[in-house]
């Protein structure tokens, strides 16, 4: 029992330091001002940035306003002087009516750091208002019979002010018949009371008059004042009498129009048509006689309008009863309204962000609000709630602002908008919520690098592919939007050989759709695989990448021929033959054709036949082996020295091949085929003979006439030489000789008839081809020397004088001599292009017969 004890005042302990804590906060938290009414507009209230603990550039930078919730703005924050000074002319009559405190609640928000503090203004009251009546006289009709110390009802008088400056009391003028007493109700409202003192005598005084003056306790003091008239009546007239003088009510708010309050009563001791009663309600200041009305005859108080608890608690309704004589009497009617839960919450957004950055840190606050209910009470109790799987909580803040904060990290690629709906809801019964939607969008950052859907890729590409022919596609995707997401690729290595051409020389890759292109034509010969790496780097800041290998695999074609690797020529001056035994059996193993194809696969796969060979069906081949086997024994008339041609081709499409020529000599030593290959060759040695003795003597033949061909244009020479020696002589020598038979160099060019002979000798055959143009002559001046007379003016001068002629003596030698041979690829061309003088055409056709005869000796 102790220890339940103990347990029960540490909880109380803990909840009420609690508490204290939370008063604490919300006291720190909380700034006060005060400011009488009437001031002018623009008066100072306080130093709103000295309170916040802000310097005066921080107002401005950090955007901090004030929110007053919708309500009208008394206030303005001046942010270059940091004070908070007044909108307008306050009057706290018209704010606050007569409510004892008139308070004025207000928050300011720094909007950057989204932080609230809450200030509250107390405008103090000041004298402004006198006490006044709302009827200038009163009138009062009291019997002659009324027993001294009756009270009659006045009429109140209303001061707008409250405190010392509202209505302190009443007083009445000086009278020997009536006294003044003052009531105060439990609101404590004053009002006055028309007590009787002496007994009247209608004889003596049939009408009274007074003054009452109400005044109040301000500074200075003011005051109202009415007459009261009061008519003293017959012994038998009697006013009415309510049976109570204050009637009390409560009533709920939502009661629907028309509904009876209650009941008034009053009674007349007069008879007949005096005792009958109507019943007024006497005007008031405000909307009273709006909201209720009295009815005349029955007394019955009923709504007009819907009551309104948020609006008016306590409504006092003064209500007058009225005889035949016109006799009067008052009672008060005193209405109180109950709260009921008729008001839904009211949510006001003060601030709220649409965008937060998905690395925003938990805390990060999102949206601000203020929360009121009208109602009071539990009815104006609120709970705030937002659901529970969304990653944001609620804090409080002061003067019912809670704050939209998130509780953990965001991630934009999970969710990317969140509708955020707050509930609010009272305790009231049934309760009443309210629903708020708050449309987050969650901003991208790039914290997502491009992802490619593979570890590793491979690609194919045949070999002797075209340039420029794309390999391969790449794509790299990434979770982020926007910028963040618009990926580049790039190639950055491979494993080419150091001494290999760099990679940028073999494939390319567009950056933007990740296409790679071959820049070559691969050999699959030269490297069958290599490997790069493929690098996608997105734009964000900073940017994020991957890579990714890519294994490209060059596919063989069939574009490389066997290669034969045995048997070969040989380069070392052996005959390269391969030896038979002629005692050889059927299958004996000659030798072995051995290539090689450079491409793989069924591209390589060789397979072997025969051609050609000098004694069909004595050899074959293996198909795939290479092998050269006898088929049968060798026989006497086989020939000793058998040829065979072996094609190799391999398995590719369209397929390729390479020959060889085997020699196979048949003998069982090398001595022995040697003897048998000089026995059968010497009929062809001696036929080699006699041709070769016959070359020699063409050759020497056709030397001689060279010689003497020589020695002929040698002669030419000289005489020409001699002649140009008997022109250039003296000219009494050369009197009465025209110059039409001077016949020098330069006549002798002019009349030069061009020839062109082509033979063409080859080797390898017996014709040959020999080719005589017509002659060209370059004009008719031949002819008419022809007709002079020939013998020579000058017989004993040479016509080769000069150093120019013997130039061109030289020059003809040495340019018909080159041209006489010319052997080209075992063809042998004879050329000879000569300008030769008429006079001389023997000889050139001479020159041309022995370069023909020539030709054909060479030929044989």
């Amino acid at each position: 029992m102790v220890a339940e004890q103990n347990h029960k005042g540490c909880t109380t302990l803990f909840l009420l330091c609690f508490l204290l804590g939370t008063l604490w906060e919300i006291s720190i938290a909380q700034i006060r001002y005060s400011v009488p009414e009437e001031t002018e507009k623009g008066s100072f209230v306080g130093n709103i940035a000295k309170d916040l603990g802000m310097e005066l550039s921080e107002l401005s930078e950090h955007g901090a306003r004030i929110i007053s919730r919708g309500k009208k703005q008394h206030f303005v924050l001046n942010v270059k002087s940091g004070s908070l000074v007044t909108a307008d002319r306050i009057d706290r009559e018209e704010v606050c009516a007569q409510s004892a405190e008139c308070l004025l609640n207000f928050n300011v928000l720094v909007e950057n750091k989204l932080k609230i503090h809450s200030v509250e203004v107390e405008i103090t009251d000041i004298n402004d208002n006198a006490p006044h009546f709302l009827v200038d006289e009163l009138e009062l009709k009291i019997s002659e019979t009324t027993a001294p110390g009756t009270q009659h009802l006045l009429e109140n008088a209303y001061d707008q002010d409250v405190g010392v400056n509202s209505l302190q009391g009443y007083e009445l003028s000086p009278s020997h018949h009536f006294s003044l007493k003052v009531q105060s109700t439990s609101g404590g409202v004053k009002y006055p009371e028309l007590v009787l003192e002496r007994a009247l005598d209608r004889e003596e005084e049939a009408v009274h008059h007074l003054m009452l003056t109400a005044w109040d306790g301000g500074e200075p003091l003011r005051s109202g004042t009415a007459r009261i008239r009061v008519t003293v009546l017959d012994a038998n007239d009697n006013a009415p009498v309510f049976s109570q003088s204050v009637y009390t009510v409560s009533v709920p708010e939502n009661v629907p129009q028309g509904t009876i309050l209650l009941t008034v009563n009053a009674t007349d001791a007069d008879e007949g048509i005096n005792s009958q009663v109507r019943y007024f309600q006497v005007k008031s200041p405000g909307k009273i006689s709006q909201i209720f009305q009295i009815n005349s005859v029955t007394g019955e108080l009923s709504t007009l309008q819907n009551l309104d608890y948020e609006e008016t608690e306590f409504h006092e309704i003064e209500v007058e009863a009225q005889d035949g004589l016109g006799l009067r009497s008052r009672a008060k009617i005193h209405v109180t309204v109950l709260d009921v839960n008729d008001n839904a919450p009211e949510v006001t957004i003060t601030s709220v962000t649409n965008s937060i950055p998905e690395n925003a840190p938990p805390g990060t606050v999102i949206a601000l609000f203020h929360v009121h209910d009208r109602d009071s009470g539990e009815n104006g109790q609120v709970l705030c709630s937002i659901p529970g799987d969304l990653p944001f909580k609620l804090e409080k803040k002061v003067d019912n602002y809670y704050s939209l904060v998130t509780d953990r990290t965001l991630d934009r690629e999970q969710v990317s908008v969140y509708n955020i709906t707050m509930k609010a809801k009272d305790f009231g019964s049934p309760a009443l919520s309210t629903d708020t939607h708050i449309l987050l969008q969650v901003a991208d950052i790039n914290d997502n690098s491009p992802a490619f859907s593979q570890s590793a890729y491979s690609a194919y590409i045949q070999e002797n592919n075209p340039r420029g022919a794309s390999i391969y596609s790449l794509t790299a995707h990434d979770s982020d939007s926007e910028q963040n997401a618009l990926v580049t690729y790039s190639i950055m290595d491979s494993n080419l050989p150091l001494e290999a051409p760099p990679l940028s020389s073999y494939i390319s890759i567009n950056s933007e759709t990740g296409v790679l292109y071959a820049l070559c034509s691969f050999n699959y010969e030269q490297f069958r695989e290599f490997q790069l790496r493929v690098t996608a780097r997105d734009s964000g800041n900073p940017p994020l990448s991957s890579n990714v290998s890519l294994t490209l695999f060059i596919l063989d074609q069939n574009d490389n021929t066997p290669e034969i690797l045995y048997p070969t020529f040989p380069t070392d001056g052996s005959s390269g033959v391969e030896l038979a035994p002629r005692s050889a059996e059927p299958g004996y193993l000659v030798t072995k054709v051995v290539a090689v194809d450079a491409d793989s696969g069924q591209n390589a796969w060789l397979s072997y036949r025969l051609l050609k060979v000098t004694e069909p069906g004595l050899f074959s081949v293996g198909l795939h082996s290479g092998e050269i086997r006898t088929v049968r024994t060798f026989l006497d008339k086989d020939a000793l020295k058998q040829n065979l041609i072996v094609a190799v081709t391999d398995n590719g499409e369209p397929p390729l091949s390479a020959t060889v020529t085997v020699t196979v000599a048949v003998a069982d030593s090398i001595p022995e085929i040697l003897s048998d290959l000089n026995i059968q060759a010497s009929p062809e040695t001696q036929d080699d003979s006699l041709l070769t003795f016959y070359l020699v003597i063409a050759v020497a033949v056709v030397s001689c006439l060279f010689f003497a061909f020589i020695i002929l244009l040698l002669a030419i020479r000289l005489r020409r030489w001699w002649m140009l020696q008997v022109v250039q002589a003296p000219g009494d020598h050369v009197e009465g000789v025209t110059s039409s038979q001077f016949l020098g160099i330069d006549g002798v060019r002019a009349f030069l008839q061009t020839y062109s002979h082509e033979v063409t000798l080859t080797t390898d055959s017996r014709k040959s081809q020999l080719i005589f143009p017509q002659p060209n002559y370059a004009d008719t001046l031949i002819s008419q020397q022809s007709c002079e007379p020939k013998e020579s003016p000058l017989p004993t001068q040479s016509l080769l004088h000069t150093k120019d002629e013997q130039a061109f003596f030289q020059d003809f030698l040495l340019n018909d001599a080159s041209r006489i041979l010319n052997n080209t690829n075992g063809e042998l061309q004879v050329a000879s292009n000569i300008g030769i003088p008429s006079h001389v055409s023997f000889c050139n056709h001479l020159f041309i017969i022995f370069c023909t005869v020539f030709s054909l000796c060479i030929s044989c």
